[in-house]
């Protein structure tokens, strides 16, 4: 291959790779934010197990994206035909994972439905004062949004363990609305909120609160990815081209 042309390659390479590195260090960063964010986040990603390993995979696909970004500007800069075959065979991988992932949360999107949240409160969701994980979430996802339920308050009226521990109490206390909304605040009037008062309730489901409270970063993701889907193919490219002209 002309010197002239393995110059361009290998420059395109590196560039590409060093978008590889940025988009690595991106996914990494909202991993570990998604995992620590103390508003609520946590607490809606430990309410499903499917939530719970997608943002580990995220935070560990990031960081293997930014190890391999950096190992592909390294290969190219070097002209080094070994780390350019463990670059391209190390992306492939990757890119088939995240290929397997896309399909896998096409097909499971069902799991993510209002109605599938709304059963899996009905038949878990124990009340207020539970130390069991799924209520005591739920519990602290209501407080920190300002919402009840998943659907409102009715999604309370038959659910089943709620309602044989309360059987008196039209919601738990979790939905009760607060001079601030946070654990700290004080329940404006509990009495009345249990009592079924609307003006003593939040009245919004949570469903819908939280996913116009992250809408705007799935459409930043799912642009994110296909960028980055889009790079690393292209960066596969350029390590064979770049592979092959090396003598």
């Amino acid at each position: 291959m002309e010197g002239d042309n393995l110059s361009c390659i290998k420059y395109l390479m590196f560039i590409f790779n060093f978008l590889i590195f940025l988009g690595g260090a991106t996914l990494l960063g909202l991993g570990v934010w998604v995992l620590v964010d103390p508003t609520g986040f946590r607490e809606i990603i430990a309410t499903t197990p499917l939530l719970f390993i997608g943002a580990y995979l995220v935070l560990a696909m990031g960081g293997m994206l930014f190890l391999l970004g950096f190992l592909g500007c390294c290969g190219a800069i070097r002209e080094n035909k070994c780390l350019l075959v463990f670059f391209f065979m190390f992306i492939l991988m990757i890119f088939l994972a995240e290929l397997s992932a896309a399909i896998l949360a096409f097909l499971f999107r069902e799991n993510l439905s209002k109605d599938f949240f709304a059963r899996e409160v009905k038949r878990h969701y124990h009340g207020d004062n539970s130390t069991e994980v799924f209520s005591s979430t739920w519990n602290s996802i209501m407080i920190t949004f300002g919402c009840c339920g998943v659907n409102g308050p009715d999604d309370f009226n038959d659910a089943l363990r709620f309602r044989a521990l309360h059987p008196y109490d039209a919601v738990p206390e979790a939905c009760c609305r607060r001079e601030v909304q946070s654990k700290a605040g004080k329940v404006i009037s509990r009495r009345d909120c249990l009592l079924d008062r609307e003006d003593y309730q939040n009245r919004q489901g949570c469903y819908s609160v939280i996913l116009n409270s992250v809408e705007p970063y799935v459409y930043l993701a799912g642009a994110l990815a296909i960028g980055v889907l889009a790079i690393e193919l292209l960066s596969m490219v350029f390590a064979m081209c770049l592979f092959r002209g090396i003598q």
